[in-house]
């Protein structure tokens, strides 16, 4: 609104100076010439129109021209003269031209006025905003808002207990002072995105009933140097005043980097806001009362400066949800969710390993929005279902149309895959099959995990391998010839196999060595290398290929022995385009497969 108003005020000078400047242009036509002369064009009748205010006279010739002269005031003997000449003079009034004088002469002054006013205006606005720069842009969250709390959050329950001990170190500091502890300056939440590090901090916002001032790290740098220092010292200052309180800055690792790995050398911005940021948290100030939080998913990459003790003293993990944390993460969602009676969000949460809390929150979402499509009062298991393979499969492509031979050989190919994870060792049961093209993927075959996993022994891995090749077996028995359809399950076989010989040491030719390292750039990306021999480097990857076709070779020994059970599994797929694991396992009962007598482990 105000530049606006700037902009309409200079529109109305612009107007005034132009026509100011037409003015004085006509002005500057009329010739001056002396009284003696005016008075002979008149006896010469040269003259046509005259006009008298007082001693001025304007008049124009006969020829067009423009003239202007001055004369004497009324003067009897110069009136006759006009009048022997045959010209009637105009007499207009001084006073009535007065204002047009002022106006065509003060005018263009005031508007020289107005317009360094006005500039000088700008230049101390733009002033103050440059002296603002350097102040902080912290957030202090009010109690008028929605109030978040530790009710709200679930699936990190150690989590919580560690920030609960924080809120009572705020409310009651002498119950834990009274023996010689002091007060944790700093916490930091580390973890995977989407796991509820921010949540954690909003719930400690609503718990701690103390002033809470929230700030992302990358709102501390500036192009201008200095400005980052400068806000933290502000932000520092701020919550001094009304300590006991809280700072959150969310993604610290935007200003907590390592030092002396950045383009700028040792002086850039971002360094310096680090060195304010220690000096704040632990310097010859004392700043007893006001606790840091931070979040970050990024905790290799920050400076160690900063995490020593006396800073972050606590860090905090914020790990992906196990399963009673994912049926709890699902409770809380679904309590603004209206669900349909007998909903089982446990087997929801089994079929969601390695979610987060943020999946979560979106695949109740999308199950909402899914029954509100359909006009149903209440979302209902199938719309959870569905909603569950939206949000890790993608979407149903319908449109895309298959020929009845790719869908056959698609079914042939997920039949493969399900076939062989029922008859291999410790795989988890099959939950779905289908041939409805998601993403990019024309098929796909689901498992469904019975329990939190934490370490895969050698067996589990290796029939994984064999689950990965079962769709290509079954494509090379039925059709004896390969496709492109198989390639993604090639990548991760070769992928897996390779960790097993590389990190795992799962490997009795190459043995018990971790050959490949991650290593991380000082730009954040993260290179493998293997410092190893060639002879080494040949010995893994014969390794790699001898795993691999070991598991092709056993995969392809299973759908051989169960023949009829691939051409049923692949019949009933081509006719209803998707089984659950209960169509799945009635028809394995039915056609009895048979189990392999060779073991992979």
């Amino acid at each position: 609104m105000r530049n606006r108003q700037m902009w309409m005020v200079v529109f109305l000078l612009t107007v005034i100076f132009v026509t100011i400047a037409v003015w004085s242009q006509r002005g500057l036509q009329q010739k001056q010439i002396p009284f003696s002369e005016l008075m002979g064009l008149v006896e010469s009748k040269e003259v046509s129109t005259l006009t008298i205010t007082g001693t001025r006279i304007e008049g124009e010739l006969t020829d067009g021209r423009r003239i202007r002269s001055t004369g004497p005031d009324n003067s009897d003997y110069y009136l006759q003269k006009l009048s022997d000449g045959g010209i009637v003079p105009n007499f207009e009034d001084a006073g009535e031209n007065i204002w047009v004088t002022v106006l065509v002469n003060g005018l263009p002054v005031a508007l020289v006025v107005v317009v360094v006013l006005m500039f000088m205006r700008q230049l101390q606005m733009g002033s103050g905003r440059a002296m603002s720069f350097g102040k902080s842009k912290a957030r202090q969250l009010s109690d008028a808002g929605k109030r978040v709390t530790f009710a709200d959050v679930a699936g990190c329950d150690e989590a919580k207990t560690e920030l609960e001990e924080i809120i009572q170190f705020l409310k009651d500091p002498r119950k834990f002072t009274r023996l010689g502890g002091r007060i944790p300056k700093g916490v930091l939440l580390m973890g995977s995105p989407g796991t509820g590090k921010t949540l954690l901090a909003r719930a400690v916002a609503g718990e701690a009933g103390v002033p809470f001032f929230s700030i992302s790290g990358s709102e501390f740098v500036e192009m201008f140097v200095g400005v980052g220092a400068s806000r933290v010292r502000d932000l520092f200052e701020q919550a001094k005043k009304q300590s006991p309180c809280i700072i959150f800055i969310d993604e610290i690792d935007a200003v907590g980097r390592h030092r002396g790995m950045g383009m700028g050398g040792g002086h850039d911005e971002r360094e310096q806001t680090l060195n304010q940021l220690l000096v704040e948290m632990d310097g010859f100030e004392s700043n007893d009362s006001v606790i840091l939080m931070a979040a970050t998913n990024r905790p290799d990459v920050l400076d160690s400066a900063l995490l020593r003790p006396g800073r972050f003293d606590r860090r905090v993990m914020v790990p992906p949800p196990d399963l009673r944390g994912r049926l709890g993460i699902l409770q809380v969602h679904a309590r603004r969710t209206p669900l349909e009676d007998g909903v089982d969000l446990e087997r929801i949460a089994r079929g969601t390993a390695g979610f987060s809390g943020a999946d979560l929150e979106n695949l109740i979402n999308e199950a909402a929005l899914l029954a509100a499509r359909f006009n149903k009062k209440k979302v209902e298991q199938n719309d959870l279902e569905a909603a569950k393979d939206k949000v890790s499969l993608g979407s149903e492509r319908r449109s895309l149309v298959l020929s009845d031979e790719q869908k056959r050989i698609t079914a042939y190919h997920e039949a493969g895959h399900a076939i062989v994870s029922r008859l291999m060792p410790e795989l988890d049961p099959v939950n779905k099959i289908t041939i409805i093209p998601r993403s990019m993927a024309l098929g796909l075959t689901q498992l469904l995990p019975e329990e939190n996993r934490f370490n895969y022994t050698r067996t589990r891995l290796s029939s994984t391998l064999a689950l990965m090749m079962g769709g290509r077996a079954a494509e090379e028995l039925i059709f004896s010839r390969f496709d492109t359809g198989a390639s993604d399950d090639l990548k991760k076989a070769t992928r897996l196999a390779t960790a097993m010989v590389c990190e795992y040491g799962m490997s009795d030719e190459v043995g018990p060595v971790a050959w490949e390292q991650r290593e991380e750039n000082y730009l954040g990306m993260e290179n493998r290398r293997r410092d190893i021999s060639e002879a080494t480097a040949q010995r893994i990857d014969e390794e790699v290929r001898k795993l691999l076709s070991y598991a092709y070779n056993h995969a392809k020994e299973i759908l051989q022995l169960n023949m009829h059970v691939l051409h049923g599994v692949a019949k009933d797929l081509l006719e209803r385009e998707t089984l659950d694991g209960s169509d799945f396992e009635s028809i394995i009962l039915r056609l009895e497969p048979v189990q392999p007598q060779q073991s992979l482990s």
